[in-house]
């Protein structure tokens, strides 16, 4: 179910590619964008990731910061991170 404009994103807490914690709740009133990916390094998850790392600049003028979430590892989410210059956060939700 896609959720409409405007309605509150249900709290989390994830770990990043640094193995640091991260919870939604302490960023509000801030810009948040969240996007979700299926897998690292497969090409349409690189393609959206690239693309927001080009976008960064127009993002930071907006105040936004970037969480990008999936199933896959810490581990895996740092080496994607390193491979592709990623300048955001990469949140592991292995559990879904």
């Amino acid at each position: 179910m896609i959720p409409q404009v405007g309605t509150t994103a249900p709290d989390f807490t994830l770990l990043d590619q640094d193995g640091v914690s991260h919870t939604l709740s302490t960023h509000k009133g801030t810009n948040v964008l969240i996007y979700f990916n299926p897998k690292d390094n497969t090409p349409g998850c690189t393609k959206q990731a690239c693309a927001l790392r080009d976008a960064m600049p127009e993002l930071s003028k907006l105040d936004a910061i970037v969480f990008g979430i999936s199933a896959d590892s810490v581990k895996s989410h740092k080496k994607f991170a390193e491979k592709y210059g990623l300048p955001f956060t990469l949140l592991a939700d292995e559990d879904h």
